[in-house]
C-alpha cells in the first residue's frame, strides 16, 4: 500500500533532500506495519485466552504453552510497544486512528461474547462485529500509510474502503473455510466457530431459507444434535455460495477502490497497484 500511494511527494529545494525525505517516509511507513502486526498478534493472543484455545494454525497456543497469565502478559506487551512506536510517530491523526483499532478490536470480543438471541441472527450485528474484529484493523492501517504519504482526504478513504472491504471479504471466507476446508489444509479444527457457539454468515443464509433454524439457534449448539441438524440445513441450503457471494462483492469493492486512486506513471507505484489487485482475488480463492 505504502509504495501504491507514494506519488506525488513535493520536491525539496535542497539537493539531496530528496532521498532523505524519501527514505523517512517509508520509515514511518514501515513503521505503521510494524505497529499494525503487533496489534494483531497482541489481538490473537488475548482471544486465545478468551476462547480457551489449545492450538493456534497447528502450533501450540502460547496460553496452552505458558499459561494464561503470561499469555495475556505476552500481548500487553506488545501493546504497550505498539504504543511508544506509534507515539514516535508525532502525528495525532495516525495516533487515533490505530487508537481506534484497539478500541474496535474489544467492541468486537464485547459483541462477540454478549448477544441476545435476536443479535446472533441478525447479518447487520454480525457484519458490525466482523468489521470490528477483522477489518479495522486493516483499513485504519491503510488509512494512516495514505496519511504519512501526504494524501488527500479522498485518496485516504479509497486506502480506508480497500483495506475493510477486503478485511470483509477474508472473514467471510474464513467462515465458509470452517465449514468446507479440513483440518489438514486449515492446521486447525474445522467447525470451530459453531463449537464455540458462534453464528456465521453461512448460517444466517441458511436461516433466511430455513426459518425453522432460528428455533434451534436460539438453544444454543452446546449440543452435538443441535449442531448437527445446523449442518444438515446448511447443506440444503445456499449458505455457503451467498457467503462466496458476499465475500466477492466486498473484493470487488477492494478492488474498485485501488482502480480510483489517481494514475500514476511511475512503474512501481503501478507494479504495487497490481499486487493490491491480485490480493483481492487470493483472499477468496484460498482454500486455507
Amino acid at each position: 500500500m505504502a509504495t501504491a500511494l507514494n506519488v506525488h511527494i513535493p520536491e525539496p529545494a535542497a539537493a539531496g533532500a530528496g532521498d532523505f525525505l524519501t527514505t523517512e517516509l517509508r520509515t514511518r511507513q514501515q513503521s505503521i506495519a510494524e505497529i499494525t502486526e503487533m496489534i494483531h498478534v497482541a489481538s490473537l493472543l488475548h482471544d486465545d485466552v478468551l476462547d480457551d484455545a489449545e492450538k493456534r494454525r497447528g502450533i501450540n497456543s502460547l496460553n496452552a504453552v505458558m499459561g494464561n497469565k503470561l499469555a495475556v502478559l505476552a500481548g500487553d506487551f506488545l501493546l504497550s510497544q505498539a504504543c511508544v512506536a506509534l507515539a514516535a510517530l508525532k502525528d495525532t491523526e495516525v495516533v487515533s486512528l490505530l487508537a481506534t483499532v484497539v478500541e474496535n478490536l474489544v467492541m468486537g470480543e464485547t459483541m462477540q461474547m454478549n448477544t441476545s438471541s435476536e443479535q446472533r441472527c441478525s447479518m447487520e450485528y454480525y457484519m458490525q462485529k466482523t468489521y470490528y474484529k477483522t477489518a479495522s484493523l486493516i483499513s485504519n492501517s491503510c488509512e494512516a500509510i495514505a496519511l504519512l504519504a501526504g494524501q488527500t482526504i479522498d485518496v485516504a478513504m479509497l486506502a480506508f474502503e480497500y483495506g475493510k472491504n477486503l478485511g470483509l471479504a477474508f472473514q467471510l471466507i474464513d467462515d465458509v473455510l470452517d465449514f468446507t476446508g479440513t483440518s489438514a489444509l486449515l492446521r486447525k479444527g474445522s467447525l470451530s466457530e459453531i463449537r464455540q457457539g458462534i453464528v456465521t454468515a453461512p448460517i444466517l443464509f441458511s436461516m433466511e431459507e430455513f426459518p425453522q433454524l432460528h428455533a434451534v439457534v436460539y438453544k444454543g449448539f452446546d449440543s452435538p444434535e443441535n449442531i448437527n441438524i445446523v449442518l444438515e440445513y446448511l447443506g440444503k441450503s445456499h449458505g455457503i455460495q451467498r457467503t462466496r457471494e458476499l465475500a466477492m462483492k466486498h473484493a470487488n469493492l477492494a478492488a474498485a477502490a485501488i482502480e480510483s486512486i489517481p494514475e500514476s506513471n511511475d512503474d512501481h507505484v503501478m507494479k504495487s497497484r497490481r499486487a493490491l489487485l491480485e490480493l483481492t482475488q487470493s483472499v477468496i480463492t484460498r482454500n486455507k
